[in-house]
């Protein structure tokens, strides 16, 4: 891609390879084997085989790199200064029920702070890729490249604001429920779509213009963060308001620095 440095042609190559094991099981998600991991927390055979892919594309390209995967954890390697994080299905309830709204995310740290990051809607074969200091783009299903800036909308009763409700099992159903009614209150609408790699995506596209939410994982959102930032939005933690603490800590707000302020105030 013209805008794309090797590292990110790296990644998105993997994205595409993981993408193909999900686009053939897709349309057959009921006689995948599921095993429970969790409350309302699937695993599937095509979310295992989509990771061990992209991990041995990767590994194959950045054979030192160490990984951060959701199903295999932590894998170390013999370069100390970059770190993959991969969520090979971020999605995966959508996934098993049909629903097409599902992604691969894969970022990558260096020297301890994020990088780069690439997200692939496989249905839609929507790449968004972005790299620290050279923006965020997105490479549509006709390999149309573009770059992405969010919109500097300031009125919250125009905008269109992203979340994740608490499922099942998860704490915190009630203080969501409080902060849903505010937002709803003053914005034109809200949405739950189920993958916040791809409501991190769409908001650099500018489709939404805000999200929240609490106790995400670190492979979900590490590409999204980098995305969002380079398409001129902000990320921060969403209780202590600070830039560093929202991957480690998975509470996320982000819009674009005219609109934050706005929706921390009804947040707080």
């Amino acid at each position: 891609m013209a805008n794309s440095s090797p590292l990110v042609d790296v990644m998105m190559a993997a994205a595409r390879k993981g993408a193909r094991t999900l686009a053939r099981d897709f349309g057959e998600v009921e006689n995948l084997q599921v095993s429970r991991k969790g409350p309302a927390d699937f695993v599937t055979a095509a979310d295992k085989m989509a990771e061990e892919k992209i991990f041995e594309s990767l590994r194959a390209s950045r054979p030192g790199y160490g990984y951060l995967l959701e199903e295999r954890g932590e894998v170390g390697g013999s370069d100390k200064t970059h770190r993959f994080i991969i969520d090979p299905l971020d999605g995966t309830t959508n996934f098993m029920r049909g629903n097409p709204h599902f992604a691969i995310s894969i970022g990558v740290e260096r020297e301890g702070n994020l990088h780069a990051g690439v997200i692939y809607d496989v249905i839609r074969d929507e790449m968004f890729f972005a790299e620290v200091g050279k923006g965020a783009f997105l490479v549509d299903s006709r390999g149309v490249e573009k770059r992405l800036r969010m919109p500097p909308r300031d009125d919250l009763t125009i905008c269109t604001i992203a979340t994740g409700a608490p499922f099942r099992g998860k704490p915190g159903h009630a203080k969501f429920l409080t902060e849903l009614h505010k937002v709803m209150a003053e914005t034109a609408g809200i949405r739950r779509n189920g993958s916040a790699a791809l409501d991190l995506a769409w908001l650099a596209a500018g489709r939404f213009d805000g999200f929240w939410e609490r106790r995400l994982n670190a492979w979900g959102i590490a590409a999204g963060i980098v995305i969002v930032r380079e398409a001129g939005g902000i990320v921060q933690d969403l209780d202590t308001g600070k830039y560093d603490d929202a991957l480690t800590s998975g509470n996320l707000l982000c819009a674009s620095e005219k609109l934050l302020p706005k929706l921390e105030k009804l947040l707080s």
